[in-house]
């Protein structure tokens, strides 16, 4: 299954208890916005996360994709 590593960063601080809603990926804060990045195995999962900043009410500014695709 390929997957690829990303890096979404949303406005403000979120706080670690949010983390869980983002499982398997790091969760940093700079320069005021939180940095999560991590492993994201397709499309329909990275369709996921992007509906959970969504529910969260969370404001997306970035989603790159840091690598190309793996196969592991």
């Amino acid at each position: 299954m390929a997957s690829r590593e990303y890096r979404l960063v949303v406005e403000g601080e979120l706080s670690d208890r949010v983390q869980s809603a983002f499982e398997g990926m790091s969760l940093t804060r700079e320069q005021g916005n939180t940095v999560l990045c991590g492993p994201v195995r397709d499309q329909a999962e990275l369709q996921g996360l992007l509906r959970r900043v969504s529910d969260l009410g969370l404001t997306l500014l970035s989603a790159i994709a840091l690598d190309e695709p793996s196969t592991s």
